[in-house]
């Protein structure tokens, strides 16, 4: 088990450095300080090399020029918050409007915009673990109150990658987050995750308008391209998504919250790459690359499907549903988080 330091660019005129977490087996996770973003997930293959199981650059440039907040740390929430406003208590608040009249993501200066402090990292004989954090002031994102946010990645020889979220605020606020990795284990020639088999453990999916905001309604998968409670082959499910305003999949799946038992299963039938996702919240926002725009995304050819972002997260637009959980952050109140992905190969 070991841990090493490379530079990784500039951001804003400041260094970003990466951190690479690297286990007994070979298994290595670069993680960059800025936007605690998952650069990298390589596990071994089976000629001797080592294959990603992301999407990935060694360029910081292609990571911040794209609208796809790739591999980066959501927050305060992950998501969407219908009208940028709520209310706790009876008091209303309003957030910047990032994607027409919505809050998407915690808005444009979230988590995803800045330069994390590293507090800590840790050797032990079975982990390796990196410890960033991050605080957030009113006038900075918008959100009420000064909250301060913990993100630990965990390493271990299980091959397991564990990432644990912790903050405590001095008001009132929201504290729903998510990491936004997109994931494609496939040959590095392939273009796109139609190969891929993907399980969830989800009964329903919500209901949303034109926007993208819940109506609140829940609707059954079985019998629909939703449903994927058997491993069902991606390109499969995206072709019925083809006649879509979308051309494909950017929502959200209610899922059995559990970190013993897998929320969800990608896998590669042809390399044998699995990747185990468990969560212990309640939702699964995944998100399948549809646009073919190359001002949103530079990481060499366009195309649409060329990864899927799995975000796990409480149900979206929450503190307009209490049904769907509590994303509410008290003060003197300190709220955790946590997902793990197992990898095989």
């Amino acid at each position: 088990m070991n841990i090493t330091k490379v530079p990784f660019g500039t951001y804003q005129e400041k260094p970003v450095t990466k951190y690479v977490l690297t286990n007994d087996h070979g298994v290595q996770a670069g993680i960059l300080d800025f936007a605690g973003l998952l650069q990298s997930f390589k596990v071994p293959t089976k000629d001797g090399g080592k294959a990603d199981m992301i999407l990935t650059s060694e360029n910081l440039d292609e990571f911040t020029n794209n609208g796809f907040c790739t591999n980066r740390l959501i927050g305060r929430v992950a998501g969407r918050i219908a009208d940028g406003q709520f209310e706790i208590n009876g008091k209303e608040y309003h957030l910047e409007q990032n994607e027409g009249k919505n809050t998407l993501h915690g808005g444009t200066n979230g988590f995803y915009s800045h330069i994390w402090n590293v507090d800590s990292t840790k050797e032990t004989a079975n982990e390796v673990t990196i410890t960033l954090s991050l605080t957030l002031t009113e006038k900075m994102d918008t959100f009420p109150g000064t909250i301060h946010v913990t993100a630990t990645y965990t390493l271990d020889n299980d091959d397991n990658l564990t990432l644990k979220f912790s903050a405590n605020s001095d008001a009132d606020t929201l504290f729903n987050p998510t990491n936004h990795t997109y994931w494609n284990m496939a040959k590095a020639s392939a273009k796109t995750v139609d190969q891929l088999k993907l399980y969830v453990n989800s009964k329903n999916h919500l209901a949303v308008d034109d926007g993208k905001i819940p109506t609140g309604e829940k609707l059954a998968n079985e019998g629909t391209p939703f449903d994927f409670s058997t491993p069902t082959k991606l390109g499969d499910a995206l072709k019925e998504m083809a006649s879509t305003k979308e051309n494909g999949f950017d929502d959200i799946w209610e899922v059995e919250p559990s970190l013993t038992e897998p929320v969800a299963t990608l896998e590669d039938p042809e390399s044998g790459r699995k990747m185990t996702l468990y969560s212990d919240r309640n939702a699964l926002i995944m998100y399948t690359m549809n646009s073919d725009d190359p001002a949103v995304y530079n990481h060499g050819e366009v195309h649409p499907h060329l990864g899927i972002a799995m975000e796990a997260q409480t149900l979206s637009d929450a503190i307009h549903h209490p049904e769907f959980g509590d994303i509410v952050l008290h003060p003197n109140e300190e709220k955790n988080c946590t997902i793990k992905w197992h990898v095989e190969y």
